[in-house]
């Protein structure tokens, strides 16, 4: 008598989806905000190997649904100068920086790079002091920039780039973003605040 034929089937390993404790879920309505960041530390701290990753994936997750909002315009940025006083940072940037942080924070570089080159270009035209709000918050930006360059540069290692031509486009425009604000510093006599941002930027190949 023939042995009776096994079929083997190749079952696709996902992790089953459920739904959130309703006690966990009332806590996490109420918490404030540092409770909610001292917990999700805490967890991505002392957690299994796999939560880091799959807290990065749903935060890029949420953010690719919340992130299309258009970008803040230039004026909203900066206050523009006056005879009697220089350039100011408007509470719009501090707006604009959150939300490149969390992006480059997410392992979304470049889409972080399309937020603070428009930060770049909104400085162009103004005119600030030596010492000041002005100088420290670019040198804040300046800052920002270099890590949202890591972080690009660990997208591209992670293959998480699905549009090559865009990221190219992004880093092209920060690129061009810097270089215009070095011109325009130059022409009033100012002190360039994006230098660690140009020497990251100058050669860096995708």
């Amino acid at each position: 008598m023939p042995a009776p034929e096994i079929v083997f089937r190749n079952i696709e390993k996902r992790p089953a989806l459920g739904h959130v404790n309703l006690m966990v879920d009332t806590f996490i309505a109420n918490a404030s905000a540092d409770d909610l960041r001292s917990v999700i530390r805490n967890l991505l701290a002392t957690g299994p190997p796999g939560i880091a990753p799959a807290f990065g994936n749903a935060a890029r997750s949420r953010l690719r649904q919340t992130g299309t909002k258009p970008l803040p315009p230039p004026y909203t940025l900066f206050r523009k100068q006056t005879r009697d006083s220089p350039a100011t940072p408007l509470p719009h940037l501090h707006d604009a920086l959150s939300r490149a942080r969390s992006l480059y924070g997410a392992g979304m570089g470049f889409a972080s790079l399309v937020v603070l080159a428009s930060i770049v270009r909104a400085t162009i035209g103004l005119e600030w002091e030596h010492d000041g709000e002005m100088p420290d918050i670019l040198a804040v930006i300046d800052a920002d920039i270099g890590q949202a360059i890591q972080s690009s540069k660990e997208e591209l290692e992670g293959s998480r780039v699905v549009d090559l031509p865009s990221a190219r486009d992004a880093r092209n425009e920060l690129r061009s973003a810097v270089n215009d604000s070095i011109v325009d510093v130059q022409v009033w006599g100012g002190e360039f605040p994006f230098e660690r941002a140009a020497a990251s930027i100058e050669y860096w190949k995708i």
